[in-house]
């Protein structure tokens, strides 16, 4: 969906809102997916010489925990808010998704939204043990002490633990 800036700011128009929906399921968040439709709200007012726009949604988030990889899912809310004015349309900084002509792509918009709320590295639980590395089973598991912790250090790396003191 499109929302001509430029004509807006030049029309000085009233209070413009809509509600549209996303399928955000083909896009990439770093492992994650959102499945479903996303519903979101946009709103544009003038002010003065500003227009400030805001853009609202809430989707479910599904991934794997990075530790045991057992499947998570969390809700993510996105509430942002953004003020531009007619010289941000020339700007070639203005951070929003602008084409040539004045248009923000507001699936654009929430989908770096949504990439901001999106933790990179998922987890079931802040202490989740993770998987054993000689069964693969989610720990606590029945094996015996893992080879690694009973073994002694490899003295090759000596020299990192010398840089340590």
């Amino acid at each position: 969906m499109q929302f001509d800036l430029r004509r807006f700011i030049a029309s000085g128009r009233a209070d413009w809102q809509q509600t549209f929906d996303c399928d955000l399921s083909g896009r990439d968040f770093a492992g994650s997916r959102i499945e479903e439709p996303v519903s979101a709200r946009f709103e544009a007012a003038a002010d003065g010489n500003e227009v400030r726009m805001t853009l609202q949604a809430s989707a479910s988030v599904h991934g794997e925990c990075a530790r045991c990889l057992d499947p998570v899912c969390f809700q993510a809310q996105v509430d942002a808010e953004w003020t531009a004015r007619e010289r941000d349309l020339e700007d070639p900084d203005f951070d929003l998704p602008l084409n040539p002509a004045g248009c923000i792509d507001l699936e654009d918009w929430l989908y770096q939204e949504f990439l901001f709320q999106i933790p990179t590295v998922l987890l079931c639980s802040a202490d989740c043990p993770g998987l054993c590395p000689q069964c693969g089973r989610k720990r606590p598991c029945s094996c015996p002490a893992a080879p690694e912790q009973s073994a002694q250090p490899d003295a090759r790396l000596s020299v990192l633990k010398s840089l340590l003191n």
